[in-house]
């Protein structure tokens, strides 16, 4: 099983490193039969990292030619946050990063609150668990007794946030406005907690 994920890994480097590619090159370069190579391309298929294309050649049939798909790039080491920490240091003042996370919420807000127009606070919930999935957040949800929990078990700008405190507290700021309710931040990934707690109740409920 090992050696299988070993070769499935060593086709989709392949295919970054050389370009889309046919079964009969790959078992070439990988000493394996055809057959062997279209069982590990059916599997990357079926995992949504590589699609296919028909090539026409000068003589000869149409060729099934593989190449990767946008999905794939997440199997390959980013290094985001470190330009991210780069350029934000780069501004200098925390009031200037502040004020710059401050500017990346109003955006957010303007993108989504049309998203949040008519709907019951309990659907705004649920519409907001999606945002946050759909960006990688893995968000769960619930209905607690004066209101509603959301909890992040990831979070994406993770390294960003244990430098700069604003990018949480945008994030809160962020949910009060969509919500058009009261949001209190329990727990803290970048404070060291195992995931992001947000207690959501009506505005001026008490909790």
């Amino acid at each position: 099983m090992e050696q299988e994920s070993s070769t499935r890994r060593t086709i989709v480097k392949m295919l970054k490193t050389s370009g889309p590619l046919g079964v009969s090159e790959m078992a070439k370069r990988l000493s394996i039969t055809e057959m062997a190579v279209r069982r590990h391309l059916n599997t990357l298929e079926r995992d949504g990292y590589i699609d296919s294309h028909i090539v026409r050649q000068s003589m000869g049939r149409p060729m099934h030619v593989y190449r990767l798909t946008e999905a794939a790039e997440d199997l390959f080491p980013k290094n985001y946050h470190t330009l991210a920490l780069d350029l934000l240091g780069e501004l200098g003042d925390e009031e200037t990063v502040g004020k710059l996370f401050g500017k990346r919420k109003e955006k957010l807000v303007q993108k989504y609150e049309p998203g949040m127009e008519g709907k019951s606070l309990e659907e705004k919930v649920e519409k907001l668990a999606d945002i946050q999935n759909a960006n990688g957040y893995m968000v769960d949800w619930d209905r607690t007794e004066n209101g509603f929990v959301l909890q992040e078990f990831n979070c994406p700008i993770s390294q960003v946030a244990n430098r700069y405190g604003d990018a949480c507290e945008c994030e809160q700021q962020l949910f009060e406005e969509l919500l058009g309710a009261d949001v209190e931040r329990t727990e803290c990934l970048a404070k060291g907690d195992g995931k992001c707690v947000y207690r959501i109740t009506p505005a001026g409920k008490a909790k």
